[in-house]
């Protein structure tokens, strides 16, 4: 007796292990975002020196003198207004300097900032981005940026002929802008969260709500549409909402998903979802071989006759087409591997696929969201 009863307890222990790691569920924090959690982009403006002779030019680009001219007065150079024409700075270039700044960035973070040429400019390899700020669109200054500028390859130029690798036109400087500016931080104050789901799905989004209140034993979250879930924060996490989020994310939640095919007619790609059906249909394919042989022949004329030598066109045309049944009937409500191994019997191709599925859907017959891309 106790025997058996170790052994239905090891079986509950098993199935359970099975069914909390099934393939198929997904963490929550895998399929939600945090609303306010998110990244904010910077811009800023600057210039590129150190170049061997790959920077702007003068006559194509006039801003790129006006910006040196600009620096070199900030810096306490004085440039002769009847002087400022006739500056060539071949070894600067003006560039567009972009990057993120991360949720919860501190004063004294490191971020990634990428350096894209904004001129002529043949290259930006082996110049040093100066001092740029980089602006958040309120046009506040959150980082600011400075470095060495890899590009990753190399651009060489001959008098008749190059060689490049990558795109030597746009670098990027790991580490390269220091943030300045922190955004401000209420994350821990707050007494309710906004989770917003990756993709669209009211089955997904009561399946989340469902895991968050049965974890906390309570009814805190809540569906409000098909992309948003209001979670009322606990009272014993009202000042640590940050270890709340923790406790929840980890929850493995199974996700619906929609019916949809998506055909890429470029390459002839077909991906099915596993909940598309298809009702009775009878699927007929056939193939029809046409073949067009150009054999030109060349006519002489006899001798010492006043004829000309021409080319004269001999077209032989082929046409075959299969005689082989091409005919199947397709149950209804069968599933994605069933439709597949259906399709397959009858010798279809990718591209063919296509345009059956595309006639199934016109028929009404196809039970799912067809999307070509």
């Amino acid at each position: 007796m106790r025997k058996l009863i170790y052994t239905l307890v090891a079986a509950i222990m098993i199935s359970t292990f099975i069914w909390s790691g099934s393939s198929e569920a997904a963490r929550i924090k895998d399929l939600v975002n945090v609303n306010g959690v998110r990244t904010n982009k910077l811009i800023g403006f600057g210039l590129v020196i150190g170049l061997a002779n790959t920077g702007d030019q003068a006559t194509n680009v006039f801003f790129s003198i006006q910006t040196m001219v600009n620096m070199l007065q900030k810096l306490g150079v004085t440039v002769p207004q009847d002087r400022v024409n006739q500056l060539q700075f071949k070894n600067a270039a003006t560039v567009m300097v972009t990057a993120e700044l991360p949720p919860f960035a501190r004063q004294g973070d490191r971020i990634d900032v990428v350096v894209s040429s904004m001129g002529d400019s043949r290259s930006l390899q082996g110049g040093t981005l100066l001092m740029t700020p980089v602006k958040g669109a309120d046009s506040i200054t959150y980082a600011v940026a400075q470095g060495p500028v890899s590009i990753g390859g190399f651009s060489v130029q001959g008098m008749a002929q190059g060689v490049q690798k990558n795109h030597p036109n746009v670098g990027r400087i790991v580490g390269g802008a220091t943030v300045e500016k922190e955004l401000p931080d209420f994350f821990n104050s707050k007494e309710e969260i906004s989770l917003s789901l990756k993709t669209t799905d009211f089955t997904t989004g009561s399946r989340v709500a469902k895991a968050i209140n049965f974890k906390m034993k309570d009814v805190y979250a809540e569906p409000i549409d098909g992309r948003t879930i209001r979670v009322k924060v606990p009272k014993f996490y009202l000042k640590n909402v940050s270890g709340f989020v923790t406790k929840i994310e980890t929850l493995e939640v199974e996700p619906d998903t929609a019916a949809k095919v998506i055909i890429d007619e470029r390459t002839g790609t077909v991906v099915m979802g596993e909940n598309v059906r298809i009702s009775t249909v009878a699927v007929a394919h056939g193939n029809l071989f046409v073949q067009i042989t150009e054999k030109p022949e060349v006519s002489q004329p006899p001798p010492l006759s006043s004829g000309q030598t021409v080319v004269v066109p001999r077209t032989e045309t082929t046409v075959e087409e299969a005689q082989e049944e091409r005919l199947i009937l397709v149950p209804k409500g069968i599933g994605i591997g069933e439709v597949v191994n259906a399709l397959n019997a009858i010798g279809v191709s990718p591209r063919d696929l296509i345009a059956i599925l595309q006639a199934i859907k016109a028929a009404g017959s196809l039970h799912a969201e067809l999307e070509i891309i």
